[in-house]
């Protein structure tokens, strides 16, 4: 069966969710995304049985999990997010991927390789669940969050990334009457800096994909323009990447 038949499943489990597409053909059949809990294995049995796959390949913090159950191949997230954003951007020379509790830049090399990557250390400061817990503390959902960031004048100054103290200090600075907007553009700002910083430390400019769930922020994707001064490529459902990257290594060869 050659590649252009055979159809792969990609699962990337992440530590808030779960991303699972199915490719055949060369073209994406499926997209389905829960939360990853506790046991994610229960709701992945059940999306599973739905979806007919020649070959199965697990990523993200969860992979050895699901590799005995559904006898499938794993790979790391690295390489899986490189993969698949070569594939969505052919021309793009890196990748930021900022998911719920990690944030990665990677190099691409060519034929879907990567060369150097950065992590985020084990804090979650700057990180999908960082923003959730903030917009929570201010008052607003997750999608609007990026939005009420940018219709702010000016940002108020937040000197905490640490999640439970930067919600003490947004709490704090509710408490003094500040602009809720602008301490939202604070945090905006303050993430973008921290992210750019890791991302200094490898290569990156020009053509910059953009991956992850946190893409969908509009406000950190405009500030992170402005502070790489890059073009940043977001494409259509973000949080996939990953898990895409996953199903075309799948085609290949895991």
């Amino acid at each position: 069966m050659s590649v252009h038949t055979k159809s792969a499943i990609g699962i990337d489990i992440g530590s808030r969710m779960t991303k699972i597409v199915r490719i055949c053909g060369g073209t994406v059949t499926d997209a389905e995304m829960f939360d990853t809990g506790h046991n994610p294995l229960v709701e992945l049995s059940a999306v599973m049985r739905g979806l007919n796959g020649d070959i199965v390949v697990a990523t993200g913090y969860g992979r050895k999990l699901v590799q005995a159950p559904f006898s499938c191949g794993a790979v790391t997230e690295i390489k899986a997010c490189a993969r698949g954003a070569r594939h969505l951007c052919p021309d793009c020379d890196s990748v930021i991927d900022i998911g719920g509790q990690d944030t990665k830049a990677i190099e691409l090399g060519k034929n879907g390789g990567f060369g150097r990557f950065e992590m985020n250390d084990r804090c979650a400061a700057g990180t999908g669940r960082f923003l959730e817990v903030m917009a929570s503390a201010l008052g607003y959902t997750i999608e609007n969050f990026g939005e009420e960031a940018l219709s702010a004048d000016m940002p108020v100054h937040v000197n905490s990334m640490c999640t439970v103290f930067a919600e003490s200090e947004v709490v704090s600075l509710i408490m003094r009457g500040e602009d809720r907007r602008r301490i939202a553009l604070g945090l905006h700002m303050a993430t973008v800096r921290r992210v750019a910083a890791m991302a200094s430390r490898i290569t990156v400019g020009g053509r910059i994909l953009f991956a992850g769930g946190v893409a969908n922020n509009p406000g950190i994707g405009a500030l992170l323009r402005d502070e790489l001064s890059c073009e940043l490529v977001v494409p259509e459902r973000p949080e996939f990447v990953v898990a895409l990257g996953a199903a075309l290594i799948g085609l290949q060869g895991v």
